[in-house]
């Protein structure tokens, strides 16, 4: 694709990194295929192709977007399958992560947007405040149909009908090895998921000391800055981000680490991105040593190797591949590889390509995209009969399991299970050892 940037534009780095991915464009469409939001609406601008020449002209005119403009854009999952699908390697994340830096920027949202998008960045990556908020969610939820806003009876729906304890483990300390040690390893225990599912941080430092991990929380960790960054508020996002980097660097520079393990892999794609986020940073040789060695939990476990599997019952399970980890991380194989290896059938749905429509906070400021895209892959699921869903992001795992009566576990609950740990919670009374 040809470009037409200015000198000046171009000392931009963001702008200069813009240009290159869009040079990189070839028209040839091969993205329209796998384009969730292109599949249901059918318009060329709701492609990843169509959004392009939209962030082009936009970038190159140095024009403040219109309404539907922003509109295309915000359509956009990030679900990354374009990336995947794309053959001449065009980067469209970055693209598309500094357009929505510009519409943040440059553009005037109508009010009530605005304070539902301030109220999430607020609130989202704070555990304490997320929690706050499921609670007055819960005393809301009878009021439901009297809510004017899709999104809030979105908020609402997504809520879960209970809150879990704050697990002891939700706390910088370490964790020593089961036996000889083999690994040493910081786990980002994350933000959203420690007040939605505490189960899954507390099934994966079971799992990793079983099979030799001293486990480190570090001491300033918090949210990686994924919610924030995908909303255009890059100041925010990237104090959570190098607050983070300094908690890890610290522990590299201390005790040594030998891989910086995420069980959420909507932050595994941002953590592994740091070393982009932060190029033009003083902070930039840190960021570059804490993404080399991040890693997704089932990576690390793939790597170790199961020991002693065999404890759990050999369910049918129907494995989710989350977007952020197959297209966003490209790692597809090993949690399949490792359920089964753990003694489960693992039966995979058709067009796993496609997002279920959870996206960060897309589900709750789309609704109606992401709730026909949740009704698609939920009957694609349960056309497999399976007696539990495995996906190894807790976004993924709220937005299926609103929509279906079948168990959402995480994967490393799973794992866990099989190798000595208890029944993962949400399996009780769903006929699975009970």
């Amino acid at each position: 694709m040809q470009t037409n940037f200015t000198p000046e534009q171009l000392a931009d780095p963001a702008t200069a990194r813009s240009n290159e991915i869009l040079r990189s464009c070839v028209h040839c469409g091969f993205c329209t295929a796998t384009c969730p939001t292109y599949k249901l609406l059918g318009d060329e601008l709701d492609s990843p192709r169509g959004r392009i020449y939209l962030i082009k002209d936009m970038l190159e005119n140095n024009r403040v977007p219109d309404g539907k403009t922003v509109a295309h854009i915000d359509r956009c999952l990030s679900c990354l399958s374009c990336m995947t699908t794309c053959p001449s390697g065009v980067h469209y994340m970055h693209l598309v992560d500094h357009a929505r830096e510009y519409i943040e920027r440059t553009y005037r949202r109508p009010f009530a947007e605005r304070v539902l998008r301030w109220l999430l960045a607020k609130i989202l990556p704070y555990p304490g405040r997320f929690r706050l908020a499921l609670r007055g969610a819960g005393l809301a939820r009878p009021l439901r149909r009297l809510m004017p806003d899709a999104r809030l009876r979105a908020m609402l729906d997504m809520a879960p009908r209970a809150i879990p304890p704050v697990s002891p483990n939700d706390a910088p300390q370490v964790f020593p090895a089961q036996g000889p040690r083999r690994r040493r390893v910081a786990l980002l225990i994350g933000c959203a998921q420690r007040a939605l599912n505490t189960d899954i941080n507390d099934a994966t430092i079971r799992l990793l000391r079983r099979h030799g991990c001293e486990v480190v929380i570090p001491k300033g960790i918090g949210c990686c800055g994924a919610l924030t960054h995908h909303m255009g508020r890059t100041g925010e996002s990237h104090a959570m981000a190098a607050a983070n980097i300094r908690a890890v660097v610290a522990e590299i520079d201390g005790g040594g680490l030998d891989a910086v393990v995420l069980n959420t892999s909507g932050c595994g794609t941002t953590v592994k991105d740091y070393g982009h986020m932060f190029r033009n940073d003083p902070l930039a040789g840190d960021a570059a040593r804490v993404a080399a060695l991040a890693k997704d939990v089932t990576e690390v476990m793939a790597e170790l190797g199961l020991r002693d599997a065999g404890h759990a019952e050999p369910l049918r399970v129907g494995y989710h591949s989350a977007c952020s980890l197959q297209h966003g991380q490209q790692v597809r194989a090993a949690p399949k590889e490792l359920l089964a290896q753990a003694g489960f059938m693992v039966l995979e749905p058709r067009d796993s390509h496609i997002c279920c429509g959870s996206a960060g906070t897309y589900n709750l400021m789309q609704p109606e995209i992401s709730g026909q895209l949740k009704a698609r892959k939920v009957e694609t699921l349960e056309a497999l009969e399976p007696q539990v869903i495995s996906a190894g992001n807790i976004g993924c795992m709220m937005q299926i399991g609103s929509g279906t009566g079948v168990p959402v576990v995480h994967t490393v609950e799973l794992l866990d299970w099989a190798t000595g740990g208890p029944q993962p919670h949400g399996l009780a009374g769903a006929g699975a050892g009970g």
